[in-house]
């Protein structure tokens, strides 16, 4: 056995990181937080575990399952209070919206500008409030959430015309 410090951390993230983040990706999306949150685990250990290997793909299972089920967890609460909140499509057409469409091309978004649309319309925050989340003028935040409208509406508009 031996005490675990920076030399061994560092050779586990040169050797071993890209592997583990490949495999916590079968469980989560946030993949490289699962592993760090594993390297963390094991920075805390006074000594390394006799099978250090073995030990890090179970720490880092268990944290991504962990982050997956959290994963789950907000879309859901996400999905139910986008539910229970008005709708923000106001066109003709807001019937035949598809939502798996919407969900896609808010997606595709740049992320700073999803990051205000999802602040803005289902976080309930302004503009100034926005602005100091992101360390942004509140003139800065209303156009990107401007620029995100414009963009969904251009991308989810064609769904529109296909649909009279």
């Amino acid at each position: 056995m031996r005490a675990v410090g920076p030399e061994l951390l560092a050779w586990v993230l040169d050797h071993h990181a890209a592997a583990l983040v490949l495999f916590a990706r079968q469980w989560c999306r946030s993949a490289e937080d699962a592993v760090q949150d594993a390297l963390v685990e094991l920075a805390r250990q006074p000594m390394a575990p006799d099978d250090l290997l073995p030990w890090l793909y179970r720490v880092t299972r268990n944290k991504a399952i962990s982050a997956g089920r959290g994963e789950q967890r907000r879309r859901r609460h996400e999905s139910a209070s986008a539910a229970d909140r008005p709708g923000w499509f106001t066109s003709s057409c807001e019937a035949a919206l598809d939502g798996e469409a919407a969900a896609a091309a808010l997606e595709s978004l740049e992320p700073a500008e999803r990051e205000v649309v999802v602040a803005h319309l289902w976080g309930g925050l302004t503009f100034a409030q926005i602005g100091r989340l992101m360390d942004i003028s509140d003139s800065t935040a209303h156009r990107r959430y401007a620029a995100a409208l414009a963009a969904l509406r251009e991308r989810l508009g064609k769904s529109c015309n296909r649909n009279p």
